[in-house]
């Protein structure tokens, strides 16, 4: 579970293990890692562990993640989630976020997958869930640099997902709207910030832009992470599903 130890990825993994998984959260933190591997329940008495890696060092992330396996044995599910890039206009963005970007994203989600992928082939079953953006059908104002990443995010799981179908692997993107998270607080506030506004009427603003009218909550994401990484999404394959109240128009 990469970036397991808040917001999405730690109800991620709290709800996977509250279905049994046996899980090993990935994040940079020790002391974080060790904090969040205390909430996650064990109905099972299945046990969980921690692996310090930088998803900003995709090889070393890789190297880490490999390591774990030589260790403890192949991962049958891989959930790849990290932080979103800056907020920013596209028009000034610098090479170097998106070089940034890519590689904490696009590239560590692409070597991560090459690490598990032949445990999950071996074993006839693998579940890589990604969690993205509904920037993926709809660009949003003000996050240049993350539109065009996790763009390409969804194009190279929608590829995989057809090169390792036959091997009973599936590849699926669940793609959060605005939910509260600390990504969520930093960009609202830096709208605040921008603007000149009041926080809660920069909050009001963007709510008033989903159907059902609030922001949406980790846990609410993390049901959809939970179906995906499970058997009952055994025939689904290459899709990828908004989480977002409804605020998505592109269909």
């Amino acid at each position: 579970m990469c970036g397991g130890t808040q917001g999405i990825g730690l109800a991620s993994a709290q709800a996977l293990a509250a279905d049994g998984a046996a899980v090993t959260l990935l994040a940079r933190s020790q002391e974080r890692l060790t904090a969040a591997l205390g909430t996650l329940p064990a109905p099972l008495g299945q046990q969980h562990h921690a692996l310090v890696a930088d998803l900003a060092a995709p090889e070393a992330a890789r190297a880490a993640v490999e390591a774990e396996i030589a260790a403890r044995g192949p991962f049958h599910i891989l959930i790849n989630n990290t932080g979103g890039p800056p907020a920013g206009p596209i028009l000034t963005a610098k090479p170097e976020a998106f070089l940034a970007a890519y590689g904490a994203h696009l590239l560590a989600g692409h070597l991560l997958s090459q690490a598990v992928i032949p445990g999950m082939r071996a074993a006839g079953w693998g579940r890589i869930v990604n969690v993205v953006s509904t920037s993926v059908k709809q660009p949003i104002k003000g996050l240049g640099v993350s539109n065009t990443t996790r763009g390409a995010v969804a194009s190279w799981a929608k590829t995989l997902s057809s090169e390792v179908a036959p091997f009973g692997i599936t590849v699926n993107n669940v793609l959060p709207g605005a939910t509260r998270t600390g990504r969520l607080e930093a960009v609202l506030a830096g709208r605040a910030t921008a603007t000149g506004r009041p926080r809660e009427e920069v909050d009001q603003e963007m709510m008033a832009e989903i159907p059902m009218g609030r922001f949406g909550e980790p846990a609410e994401v993390a049901a959809a992470v939970l179906f995906l990484a499970s058997p009952a999404a055994s025939y689904i394959t290459g899709v990828s599903l908004a989480v977002d109240g409804g605020r998505t128009s592109a269909l």
